[in-house]
């Protein structure tokens, strides 16, 4: 028996998969749990539709993370920060403080778990992060950490 999977099932397929089963259990398994439709024509036609729409949503996901990209990597964000004697820092500068700078600086909204520092940030100064902004696009981003 020949049906497409409306969700994903673990060791079977992902969500839009046409594979084939046995009658038992497709017939009692699959189906009743709608977990997988009967492929027939109508309903391959209409898994072939949503296939090429979720596609043209991930093109132009991907598009939009490359023009931010593009944006971020033109910006040098200034960030200020407590620094005691010495030239140190009071607690430390994250993905958060970027984040939080970005948004209020330039109404940019970016989760700061996607933030990441290429080095350790322990004094005013220069220093870069990346920012991953969809899973084939990241970007550098400049930032100058300053005593404020």
């Amino acid at each position: 028996m020949k049906v497409i999977l409306q969700q994903d099932v673990k060791k079977l397929g992902a969500k839009g998969d046409v594979i084939d089963v046995s009658d038992g259990y497709g017939r009692n398994f699959l189906l009743p749990k709608k977990l997988a439709v009967i492929a027939n024509a109508e309903n391959l036609n209409l898994a072939k539709d949503q296939a090429q729409t979720k596609a043209r949503r991930k093109a132009q996901e991907a598009d939009e993370a490359q023009l931010l990209a593009a944006q971020l990597e033109k910006l040098t964000i200034k960030i200020p920060v407590k620094v005691g004697e010495g030239g140190k820092l009071f607690g430390s500068v994250g993905g958060a403080d970027v984040s939080k700078v970005l948004k209020n600086q330039h109404d940019i909204d970016i989760d700061k778990r996607k933030i990441s520092f290429t080095e350790e940030v322990t004094s005013p100064g220069p220093y870069t992060v990346l920012i991953k902004l969809h899973p084939n696009v990241s970007c550098k981003v400049n930032i100058d950490v300053v005593a404020g």
